[in-house]
């Protein structure tokens, strides 16, 4: 995940990619999409790629980039949850579906989706992308990421 993440090893996004294809089959089975978790702009120019968009690509379904990220924010990294939650507050708003989706006339209206993104520890990133979706007309947003952050309590 690290090597993937943070040392840019693109490669690592089709056997990633087909891991979580296997492990949320149920979740994509009857998916109309994935939605990959956008960065900012700046950011991505910063990493050089978005480990989500890379990771939806080979999940099967047609990827829509239906959201955007119109505010960039510090890393969620080492920030508490509620700090979490507030850091990504209005970050999201709806991108017209430019590429893989032909359905319903190109809006998201009515549509079951799978929102990827490549870590889960809190869940504020895909809440907040799941609310704008939503407030698209989404029928059903489902979430899939390739690992999710386990915290355990002290002894």
């Amino acid at each position: 995940m690290h090597l993937f993440k943070y040392d840019r090893r693109h490669t690592l996004a089709a056997p990633l990619g087909a891991l979580m294809r296997q492990h949320g089959a149920d979740l994509l089975a009857d998916a109309d999409c994935v939605v990959p978790v956008p960065l900012h702009p700046r950011q991505q120019r910063a990493c050089g790629f978005n480990q989500a968009a890379e990771l939806a690509a080979h999940l099967g379904p047609p990827v829509v980039q239906a959201l955007r990220r119109i505010i960039a924010t510090p890393p969620q990294t080492g920030l508490p949850a509620a700090r979490r939650h507030g850091n990504v507050r209005g970050v999201f708003a709806p991108a017209r579906p430019r590429r893989g989706w032909r359905g319903r006339g190109g809006t998201m209206r009515g549509a079951r989706v799978v929102l990827v993104d490549d870590v889960a520890t809190t869940g504020a990133t895909l809440e907040a992308c799941a609310r704008v979706l939503r407030g698209c007309g989404v029928r059903e947003v489902r979430a899939l990421t390739l690992a999710r952050v386990v915290r355990r309590e002290s002894p």
